[in-house]
Parts: C-alpha cells; sequence; structure tokens
C-alpha cells in the first residue's frame, strides 16, 4: 500500500498487533509516542488500526489470525507488533501461530536488529562507552534452522525419532547476504562479518559461506570477514569496536542479537525490523524481549525497544528526520536518568511514555 498524501503531508496506515503479555502495554505507549511524533513534526500523518490476535484469541477461537486476516494486513503500509508468548499455549504453536505466520508470507526475510549503548544507560562491559557497541545484526528472516521442516515418530518409546532439518537455499541465502552487504556499504565502516558454522555443518554453511565470497566481489569498498558463531560470540565481548554489520542464519542471529542487547544493556531497548526488501508486502517491527508475563500488568515493562522499533519503521516509511529525531528524544529522556528498573532505574512505563513524549514536543519546538 503507497501513503496518501493529504495536505501535502503523507498518510500511512499502521496495523497494530499487541497480542500477548507487555506486548499490549507497550505497544499502547508506542502509538502514543507516534502520535505526538506525527503531531509535533507536522510532516506526516499516521493511522492506526488495531488487530486482536493473540493468544487469549487462539484459546477461544482456534486461531491466531483469523480467515481473511493476511489479506487485510497488505492494505496496510507497516505493522507494529507487540509480543506472542502465553502460559497456556505451547511455544512452539503461540510463534507459528502468529509471528512466523506473518513474516513468512510476507516474505519478511531480512531480520535487522541494531544496537547500541544509549546515554544514561550502563553495558556490563568494562571500558564500554555510550556510543560504543554500534550494531547492525542482520538475521535471516525465512528459512534456515526454523525452516519448519522435520518430524517426530514413534512417540513414547525408547527408539522416539525427531528431526529438524536446516533448508538453505542459494536465493534466499544470496538475498539475504546481499541485503546484508548493501547495509554494509551504508554505513562509515563499511565491514561486514559473515558468522558461519561451516566446520562443523558441511553442506548448507558451506553454501553459504561460498555465497559471501561470491558476493564480496561485488562490493569491494566492503571489508568482509569471516567468524565461527561460537568465537564471535567471544569477539562481541572481547573486541566490540572491531564489529559493525553483522550477518547470520537464524538461529545464529537469534542467539547473537539477544547477546548483543545484554552487553548493551537490557533486552528492553533492542527494537527489530522484519523487512521484505522487496516492498511487496508490509513490514513488521517488533521490541525482541518477549511477553515477559512475569511483569505484565504492572506498568513496569520498557517501552524504549517499542519506541525504537518505531523510529526504525518510520525510517522504512522514509521519514529518516522524524526517526532520528525520535531516537535521539529517547536517548535524551535515558541520559536525564528517566530508566525503568531493567536499566536500574524505577520508572514505570506511562512515565517513560510521557517523558518521551514530553521531550518530543520541546525538540520540535525549539527547530
Amino acid at each position: 500500500m503507497s501513503p496518501i498524501a493529504v495536505s501535502d503531508s503523507p498518510t500511512y496506515s499502521i496495523a497494530c498487533i499487541p497480542a500477548d503479555g507487555i506486548g499490549t502495554e507497550v505497544i499502547e505507549a508506542g502509538v502514543k509516542v507516534l502520535k505526538t511524533l506525527s503531531e509535533a513534526s507536522n510532516s506526516f500523518q499516521l493511522e492506526f488500526e488495531d488487530y486482536d490476535w493473540s493468544s487469549a484469541t487462539f484459546l477461544e477461537t482456534g486461531k491466531y489470525i483469523p480467515d481473511g486476516g493476511l489479506e487485510n494486513l497488505k492494505k496496510h503500509n507497516a505493522i507494529l507488533f507487540g509480543a506472542v508468548g502465553d502460559p497456556k499455549v505451547p511455544d512452539h504453536i503461540s510463534l507459528w501461530g502468529l509471528r512466523l505466520a506473518i513474516c513468512q508470507p510476507f516474505q519478511q526475510y531480512a531480520n535487522v536488529r541494531p544496537t547500541k549503548v544509549f546515554r544514561g544507560t550502563k553495558s556490563p562491559l568494562r571500558n564500554c562507552n555510550t556510543g560504543d557497541l554500534d550494531w547492525v545484526i542482520i538475521r535471516e528472516n525465512s528459512e534456515g534452522e526454523y525452516a519448519g521442516q522435520g518430524g517426530r515418530s514413534h512417540r513414547g518409546f525408547p527408539w522416539e525419532t525427531c528431526t529438524e532439518v536446516s533448508i538453505f537455499t542459494r536465493h534466499c541465502v544470496e538475498r539475504l547476504i546481499r541485503f546484508a552487504f548493501e547495509t554494509a556499504q551504508k554505513r562509515p565502516k563499511k565491514h561486514l562479518t559473515v558468522v558461519t558454522k561451516s566446520n562443523a555443518m558441511r553442506n548448507g554453511m558451506v553454501m553459504w559461506d561460498e555465497v559471501a565470497l561470491e558476493l564480496a566481489k561485488e562490493f569491494p569498498d566492503v571489508k568482509m570477514d569471516k567468524m565461527l558463531v561460537d568465537a564471535m560470540t567471544c569477539r562481541m565481548v572481547l573486541q566490540p569496536n572491531s564489529i559493525d554489520t553483522i550477518v547470520a542464519t537464524n538461529l545464529h542471529a537469534d542467539i547473537l542479537s539477544d547477546l548483543a542487547a545484554a552487553l548493551a544493556g537490557s533486552i528492553g531497548i533492542a527494537p527489530t525490523s522484519n523487512l521484505d526488501p522487496t516492498r511487496q508486502h508490509p513490514s513488521m517491527f517488533e521490541p525482541i524481549h518477549g511477553s515477559a508475563f512475569d511483569i505484565a500488568g504492572k506498568g513496569v515493562a520498557n517501552p524504549v525497544g517499542t519506541f525504537w522499533s518505531a523510529a526504525e519503521m518510520m525510517r522504512w516509511l522514509g521519514e529518516e528526520a522524524a526517526a532520528d529525531r525520535l531516537l535521539e528524544c529517547m536517548e535524551n529522556v535515558c541520559g536525564a536518568g528517566m530508566l525503568t528498573r531493567d536499566l536500574g532505574g524505577s520508572a514505570g512505563t506511562e512515565e517513560v511514555t510521557n517523558a518521551v513524549c514530553d521531550e518530543i514536543r520541546k525538540s520540535y519546538s525549539k527547530a
């Protein structure tokens, strides 16, 4: 769907799927901040439509997504997603029933997770300062270890057998690594680290390495190096300044991006973009922290990961200036000491949200 121009200002249609746990709280906060950003900037309009797709819906109807639901999503410019997961539903059912049921048919094959240490936050790494850990992790989001291929037989017997088949196709590997090179090319360091495990996974990961080497010839201005995933965890901790852009498989990047978020201070501030680079389908933006049922309803969830995801959404929609402004306002609030518990503070979700809204208004009033 293309944005609608109204009085020379584009209008973007955003689908909101809060889903489970703290997802409902942080999406409410995210919408409030985005509305404030739109009103203060006066350069674009936002229209939001809520989708009540959750584990509660599944328990009531047997489906996360109703018939025709994906077709309805296609009318939007982007999707803002909360978190899926409920103790009453096995995780593999909730994940495949909602989040992956959107990502895969919409070919959101590039999962992009930026990381940095915000002002006011503290990394557990010694001598790590604000501005360090300025990384982008690009995760394959359509196949690999999470392809959903395999089976289980002879249940309950000693010879019960399970297979989980990793799928690597040249088409998907090439499009993802090309996207990673293009991303690295736009960043100041122009440096891409290709994460692999081809010493032990001798088929798909060997092809992964070969494709990376082939594509490197098309990007002579990008420095590429290769790192085994286990060694990469050490490098992220011991040599963070040696890293810029990372590309890895579905499983490997899933793990590395959580490590990156922890090294930056908290998983509560980490964003995710699930992108369809062809723009044939809407892309989906979400915090990576999960549904966190242990703190749901207590008003203490960190909304910053959702705000950052919202900023990346605006950047994807072409509103670069607004995205940069939102990110700057978030950092200003953190730098002023307005932090939730996961970052060592005592502020609640609403306090942080209101502070960011106030900072947005103040920022534009000075412009």
